[in-house]
Order: structure tokens, then sequence, then C-alpha cells
């Protein structure tokens, strides 16, 4: 592809990239064994930084400054000339090689009571470098990925990946083996990782660009800089990536012994009847859980076998929080609880999935600790801060048996607003707070802005869908 050409319009670098995207795919497919030489003029395109930029500069990150405090909103806001200049200087810088990435920003993020997630924030230039290699790289591994793999991947979601773990547990699949790998993307080993990298990747400056990510360092909230000789710190764009590289060893493993030993449904049938194992791997980035069609002990000895694959990586798992379970007793999994019922006036069991109770704490923590803020502001900028919480809960659940639950959360909401109204205007009486905040009702309301009743959301079935072909896969259907 030419990359001496002017900067192409948004659309213009759209079409350019996914022709260049499933060529590339198309290729990686076509030969599993190639390595791509001749990558980095692609890094540098025009219509890649273009659309790398789209992506840094649409997404609610651009709010948010790296070590050098420059957001992509405060470039966008000096207008088109100032983003042509600020991606043809960033070009040049990537052409030469003076371009080095900067450390990363790290800030902790309450995960759960007492527990943190660490968030590195690259400058917004890492970012959109990042960005370039993504839409470069992601096609071509893509064509390795296997179909167990649906975290950070495209056209692929968590219900994807609940859906599939209820298909096989609703078919003899009954123990389960929930893998929790410790501190995932702190501990991958580098040099590992980029000899997977490398397998796929011939181009020395696009692995130079690569690694100077991984060896960018962090800078603490304490303002002290650390090395970071191990990990892909969570936050960058081209970290789920090269995590899922990473973590395509355990789906190889999987893979491989399905088709040694359970390729036909004769095989798996065979193996039942002399008492040996089927095993299933589901994984959504870096929570996995294995399904045994066995026994119990089939499934302990799993733990063994899963920590000598993943240890070439770096990783290990948590003693502690990796378990083996039956899906009588029913397990967490990407915030639902799944668990075998029996099914209310008839004598059959079946696989159910719900809202776990951890999830529907973090929820109710979230609703209180925004309606805990103080009385000092009207109730509409209160609900405006409430509805994007609920409305993504609520469409993040609604496939699971979870109508109750919308039910709890809508009691729970109400209450929560109706004690801030209490406190906000404790003068006033119940018919005068209705007259004021619940024309049609007690169902607050502050103009046009009415709170989201969670209960609301219709409750649907979400339907495995078994194979599903990438995206450029679909596009070359398409075509």
């Amino acid at each position: 592809m030419k990359t001496d050409a002017p900067w192409p319009s948004l659309s213009q670098a759209r079409g350019r990239v996914l022709g260049m995207q499933a060529k590339l795919h198309r290729w990686s497919t076509g030969d599993t064994t190639a390595r791509f030489d001749d990558l980095f003029n692609l890094v540098v395109d025009p219509a890649f930084m273009v659309m790398a930029w789209e992506r840094v500069a649409g997404n609610r990150g651009a709010r948010t400054a790296g070590v050098d405090r420059v957001t992509a909103r405060s470039i966008t806001a000096e207008g088109p000339a100032a983003v042509a200049a600020f991606l043809t200087d960033l070009r040049e810088q990537v052409k030469s090689g003076a371009f080095a990435p900067a450390p990363v920003r790290q800030r902790l993020i309450p995960k759960s009571p007492g527990k943190y997630r660490r968030l590195g924030i690259p400058t917004v230039a890492d970012r959109v470098v990042q960005a370039c290699l993504m839409l470069v790289l992601e096609p071509i591994f893509e064509a390795d990925f296997h179909p167990s793999s649906y975290g950070f991947r495209p056209r692929r979601r968590a219900w994807d990946a609940v859906a599939e773990v209820q298909m096989f547990a609703s078919r003899s699949y009954e123990w389960i083996l929930e893998g929790d790998i410790t501190a995932c993307f702190d501990e991958i080993d580098h040099t590992a990782l980029m000899g997977r990298v490398r397998r796929r990747i011939g181009d020395k400056r696009v692995l130079a660009l690569i690694k100077a990510f991984l060896k960018a360092g962090i800078l603490s909230e304490d303002q002290v800089h650390r090395e970071s000789n191990t990990g892909t710190p969570q936050g960058g764009i081209l970290s789920p990536l090269l995590a899922n590289i990473a973590l395509e060893v355990l789906d190889e493993h999987f893979a491989q012994v399905w088709a040694s030993t359970s390729p036909t449904r004769v095989d798996r049938s065979r193996r039942r009847r002399h008492g040996l194992p089927v095993y299933r791997l589901v994984r959504y980035a870096d929570d996995f859980v294995v399904l045994v069609s066995g026994t119990r002990e089939h499934a302990e000895a799993l733990r063994e076998q899963v920590s000598d694959v993943l240890a070439p990586m770096g990783l290990r798992l948590s003693p502690e929080k990796t378990t083996v379970v039956h899906i009588d007793d029913g397990f967490d999994f990407l915030g639902f609880r799944i668990q075998r019922h029996r099914k209310p006036g008839s004598g059959k069991r079946y696989v159910y999935t719900f809202a776990a109770k951890k999830s529907v704490a973090s929820i109710r923590r979230k609703v209180k600790a925004i309606t805990k803020q103080g009385t000092n502001h009207a109730l509409g900028d209160l609900l405006h801060q409430l509805n994007p919480v609920l409305r993504g809960w609520t469409a993040y659940f609604r496939h699971a048996v979870a109508k109750a639950t919308f039910g709890h959360l809508r009691h729970y909401t109400w209450n929560r607003v109706i004690r801030w109204l209490r406190l906000k205007h404790r003068k006033s009486g119940w018919k005068a707070l209705r007259r004021r905040y619940g024309p049609t009702g007690w169902w607050p309301r502050d103009g046009e802005t009415t709170l989201f009743d969670p209960a609301s959301v219709t409750v649907t079935r979400y339907r495995y869908r078994g194979v599903i072909p990438s995206r450029w896969a679909a596009l070359a259907q398409i075509a």
C-alpha cells in the first residue's frame, strides 16, 4: 500500500483499511505457517493512522491523559489542522525510528471491596501507534485463534461464552474446573510472548515497536517509575491482543486434546463407555472454565495439566481460587451464576443463568455511592448519573433469568432516590415531593429526565450461535 499519500477522509480510510485487513486475514488463513515480513509500511500508512486516531479520539479514554498530560479531546478541540499536524509529526517519528513509548500512568481502579485492578494509561501518541499495530496484527492472529476463545475479539461477546458453557453443561459436561490465573496481565513472560508473536511476524521494525511498548515502564500513583519486565499493562489498546496471543497456549492444548481423542461423536461415546473423560474449554480473556464429561477425579487432574501448559508463559493458577464444582452446585462466570435446577412444575432439570450475587452487590454499591454524594445538586443531575449505570447493567444481564432481579433493583433504586429527596427537602412532606417530582405517580422525574426503570427491561433468551465467522470472513462472503 502506498504510504506517501495525503491524509484520506474517514470513509476513504475505512475502505482501504478493511480491504487490506481482509487480504491479511485471507493470507494468514491460507497458510498457517506464513510469516509477514513487510508490515511496517502499513503501520505508518495514512489510512491506518486516520482509523487509529478515530478509535482513540472516539472513546471515553479521549478525556484521559497519560504521563504527558495531553488528551485526545484537547487536540480535537484545536481543530482538524491540529489533528493533521499531530498525526504528521507522529508518523514522521515512527518512520524515522525516533519514536519511543512513554511509561504508562498507572491508576488503581476499585474492583470489589478491598480489591483493586491496575489500569495503565498510555499517552495519546502511544495509543495511536498501538491502535495502528492492532489494525495490522489483529486480522493475522485472528486466523490462528481458536473458537473456544471469546474475550476481546471482534464479533464475539461474553454472552457467547456463557451460552457455550450452558450448552455443554446441558449435554453431560457436568464437572467444571474454574480457572483463575494469578495477575495474568502483570506476569506474562515477555520472552515467551515475543516468541509466539515471531511465529507470524517477521518484520523487525514491527517487533521492535511491540517490544518497546512491553518495556515502556510504569509511572505509579506515588510518582515512582518502575520497570515493566513482565506483563502487558491493562488499559493499552494492544494489551488484549497480546494477552490473547499468550493465552492461546491454553486453547491450543485443549484443541489438540480434542482433535486427538474426541473428534467425532463415536470417539466421545467410546471414551465415556470406557470411563475416560472428554474436555471442553471456554475462555474469555484470562477467565476460563474447563467442562468435563467424566468424574470429579478427572476434573481435579486438570489442575496440574493446566498449570504445566501456562508455566512457559510465566503464568500460574491461583490454588485458592481454582476450584472444581458440579453443575448442580453452580459456579460464577463473567458475572453470571450458571447452575442446574429442576424446572418448577416438572421433573426435568435445566441449566439456567442468573445474575451472580457479586454482580447484584456491585450494582447496589454503585447506586448507593451515587445517591450518597450529597444533595447540593438537582434531581436531574442525579438521574443523569444513575440512568447509564442502570441501563448498562440490565442490558448485560437481560439474557439471564433476571426478571425478579430487575424488580429488586427497581425497588432498591427507587428507595435510594426517595431517601435522597427526603434529605434534600427535609421540610417538605410526601404530597409536596410527589407534586414536584412525581406528577404521574411516585416514579421520580425532573423535567424531561425520568429515573430508568430496571423492571421495564425485557428478558430474552440468548441463542447459542455455534461457529462464529470472523469479521473479515463475513466481509468476504458479502462481497
